[in-house]
């Protein structure tokens, strides 16, 4: 009866003992929402850090019991618990993240200013926990004789790869150094990408000569008078560092000086001598990369992050950027000389300068082709777009999307839809996140609230996915209308979302977009292809106002000019490809008295060393380039060009059936990469897909850079 008696007390001991706070945040418990998505209408800034510490406390217990577990290590009590443990922390890390990503606030920055240094530990606190390696090991050694399926193979050899990639095989002396690197590395990453949004919020070019509007389309003069007027600026015009807002600036604006000024201004975000200022930053970030690689045995940290790729090392890395970089630097250096021509056939003797490059290129194509981009707008409405990818996916794969507008969301400018296969079961739910605000990083990106996985109990859990873009927004009189760019970026992040969303493994570790780097971006790019093909693209180019679709005489118009300025493209992209091995490829430290002026350095010896012309910048200079540093590409921006090999070979599999839509080809598509996520080696899922190895030539075929 006593025994009974206690059993009933403990839930009444349990909640005596929780503190109203714990009561009240909703990550202490299940979310009781539509398919379990977080209850965004309940989180509150003020829950995110004592639940992350919590789930830190949670995680250390779940590592404590396996270490204490006295049971000989197996892969079910060690492998399987370890993959499984820290579902606290993982769920309240992933709604964070994301906040901090597309919804952050001074409160959000402090927050995660507070809790790097701690996560850092946290993590290094299990990689490098000794007993727990000794059993990791053990149970590596018997891999032969375990009788392991492929996935579970898999796992356990990514998993103690980890360890030893985490410096598990290190002396004392050497992880206690490896300990301090992290944590210096996560609050430097993490401060570079506050800083590069604090200045791009910062900018501000105010307007108030009409004249200086020349050449603007109306939609960018509509949102800057609408912006100033929300500011307190009524009657001005207000221009942003934001895509929306600089871009349209930098291709119409026929006022020189003030194109000059924006384009500083853009690349300069983060070099400037005020609080936002990268350049101390980035080098030391490269330094600490440097010493960390030589603590685990490489002479550079490229060479320590390509053993993990497709690539595979610095050289393989650097061959296949130099064949592109001939082609596209040639074609360039034509581009350069038929926009100085056009300037000199407008009666101007000025040198083409980079502000001026993007202006006279849209005037060329204009004349060229007839084809003016705000024509073009016209029938790229983003809600239109969005039904013609789901129109695409659902001949490909399928799948149908049904909108939700009983999900908690994070943003009222959010959209959610539930996935469903054709036979109306439940792949996931999608969130779309548009436009740009000043809480929002720029760019467009792909994550996950929750990963497709399957639990301990043999529950298939669906994933939950979100993408998050800076399309141009509405303004008072018209919706929103993606230039062509941005409607290509659209399906690059949908393919993301795909992977994500479509993935069919067992372990959370190895689920969706968790592959080598340059493998990633092979569902996202392939997916720009159905985006350019011009019978696709007539099923969902409407005219926002009439619904008629573009006119063939207009298509045709885009199709022929879909290698125009593509020298300009390659080479703007491939600068900041040297740029990024160039810090990563550096065998000695940047000295303690030259961190200031590195990045200078390195901007102007790699210029020089690849023969790079003045006439175009690098995409992202060194002190706003997050993807390499606060953005997981260091030694991978490379990636985008190596997996634009796989897409335009992948993509000739279905233009070889005669059929873009080939239903056998999807097929084997969604089977051989989409649902593998990591269970397999990358390169063996592509030959598994396509039946050879990936070709060069249909990359340079579908950027113009293959001469006859």
């Amino acid at each position: 009866m006593k025994k009974y008696w206690f059993l009933m007390i403990l839930p009444v001991l349990f909640m005596a003992s929780c503190a109203p706070a714990e009561r009240d945040n909703p990550f202490f418990s299940e979310y009781d929402t539509p398919f379990g998505v977080p209850p965004f209408d309940l989180i509150e800034n003020e829950h995110f850090e004592p639940a992350i510490l919590e789930g830190i406390r949670q995680h250390e217990a779940e590592i404590q019991a396996i270490v204490d577990n006295p049971e000989p290590p197996t892969f079910e009590n060690t492998i399987e618990a370890l993959e499984y443990s820290g579902e606290m922390l993982g769920r309240v890390l992933r709604v964070f993240y994301n906040f901090n990503s597309s919804l952050t606030s001074p409160e959000i920055q402090q927050i995660a200013q507070n809790m790097s240094p701690k996560l850092s530990n946290h993590s290094d606190n299990i990689r490098l926990n000794l007993d727990l390696f000794a059993k990791v090991q053990a149970v590596y050694e018997q891999k032969d004789d375990l009788r392991l399926n492929d996935e579970q193979m898999r796992l356990l050899t990514e998993t103690h790869k980890g360890f030893v990639r985490s410096g598990a095989n290190l002396p004392p002396e050497q992880q206690e150094r490896l300990r301090e690197i992290n944590a210096d590395l996560s609050m430097l990453t993490l401060q570079f990408g506050q800083n590069v949004l604090g200045e791009t919020n910062a900018f501000r070019m105010v307007i108030d000569n009409e004249d200086d509007l020349s050449g603007l389309p109306e939609s960018a003069i509509e949102s800057a008078a609408e912006l100033a007027a929300a500011e307190g600026k009524e009657g001005k015009w207000v221009f942003t560092l934001h895509n929306p807002s600089v871009m349209p600036f930098l291709y119409n604006a026929d006022n020189r000086e003030l194109r000059k000024k924006m384009q500083q201004a853009h690349i300069h975000r983060g070099n400037n001598d005020n609080e936002f200022n990268n350049r101390e930053i980035l080098a030391n970030i490269a330094n600490l990369r440097l010493e960390r690689a030589n603590l685990m045995g490489y002479e550079t940290h490229a060479d320590f992050s390509l053993v993990e790729t497709m690539a595979g090392s610095v050289e393989t890395v650097m061959n296949f950027v130099d064949e592109v970089w001939e082609p596209a630097i040639a074609l360039a250096k034509e581009e350069a000389q038929l926009l100085q021509q056009m300037i000199y056939d407008d009666g101007f003797d000025f040198t083409l300068e980079q502000w001026d490059w993007r202006y006279y290129a849209e005037k060329v194509r204009r004349e060229k082709y007839d084809l003016d981009e705000q024509e073009v707008r016209q029938y790229f409405e983003l809600n239109t777009v969005r039904d013609g990818i789901f129109m695409i996916v659902d001949k490909l794969w399928g799948l149908q999307f049904v909108e939700r507008t009983d999900v908690p969301k994070y943003h009222q400018d959010v959209q959610v839809f539930e996935v469903l296969e054709a036979d109306g079961s439940h792949v996931g739910i999608l969130y779309m996140d548009f436009h740009p605000r000043d809480s929002k990083r720029g760019g467009a990106w792909m994550s996950s609230f929750r990963s497709q996985r399957v639990d301990p109990d043999g529950r298939f859990i669906h994933p939950v996915i979100t993408i998050v873009c800076n399309f141009s927004p509405p303004t008072s009189t018209r919706p929103s209308l993606l230039t062509y760019d941005e409607m290509t970026t659209f399906f690059h992040e949908f393919g993301h979302a795909l992977h994500g969303l479509l993935s069919d493994v067992t372990y959370p570790s190895l689920a969706g977009t968790a592959v080598p780097r340059d493998f990633v971006e092979l569902p996202s790019q392939i997916m720009e292809n159905w985006a350019n093909e011009p019978e696709v693209m007539r099923t969902f180019a409407l005219h926002f106002e009439t619904g008629e679709p573009m006119p063939d005489a207009l298509m045709d118009r885009i199709v022929e000019s879909a290698h125009f300025n593509q020298g300009f493209a390659t080479v703007e992209f491939l600068m900041s490809t040297y740029l990024d091995m160039e810090y990563h490829t550096i065998t000695q430290p940047f000295p303690e008295d030259k961190l200031d002026q590195a990045s200078i350095m390195v901007e102007e010896e790699t210029i020089e060393k690849y023969g790079m012309i003045p006439e175009i910048h690098y995409r992202w200079a060194s002190t706003n380039f997050q993807h390499i540093f606060s953005g997981g590409y260091a030694a991978g921006y490379y990636s985008y060009l190596w997996s634009g090999l796989l897409d335009a070979d992948a993509y000739e599999a279905f233009r070889e059936t005669g059929d873009v839509y080939d239903q056998e080809t999807a097929r084997s598509f969604r089977e051989n990469i989409l649902e593998r996520g990591n269970t397999i080696d990358a390169m063996e899922m592509y030959v598994n897909f396509r039946g050879r190895e990936p070709i060069i030539e249909p990359l340079l075929r579908q950027r113009g850079l293959l001469r006859d």
